[in-house]
């Protein structure tokens, strides 16, 4: 059973059990419980279930593992024969979850 579920901007796909690695989610404190009720699919063996755009009555339950920081993007910007150079680093903030329980009704 696996679900595609829309947070952050981004659409992940999830089964239970796995962990995946989101957009920084506010407001919420390690070991806490997160319910995502924006689900667009819903997978079960042979049994489809495609939202319209998100299925009713679906919800995917998740835990928080961690904050933290994900790789060192670098960003390099030149304009060749102008001596013009510019390094710069960046790391964006993402949130850790287990995925618990996918839920429909």
């Amino acid at each position: 059973m696996y679900a595609i579920v829309k947070t952050g901007g981004k659409q992940y796909k999830v089964e239970e059990g796995n962990n995946i690695t989101t957009e920084k989610i506010n407001h919420v404190e390690i070991g806490d419980e997160i319910v995502f009720d924006k689900v667009l699919l819903v997978a079960n063996g042979d049994k489809i279930i495609i939202g319209n755009p998100i299925v009713k009555d679906a919800t995917v339950i998740a835990k928080m593992i961690a904050q933290k920081r994900a790789h060192k993007v670098l960003v390099f910007k030149k304009k060749p024969k102008k001596g013009y150079k510019k390094l710069q680093g960046h790391r964006q903030y993402v949130t850790e979850l287990k995925i618990i329980k996918i839920n429909i009704s």
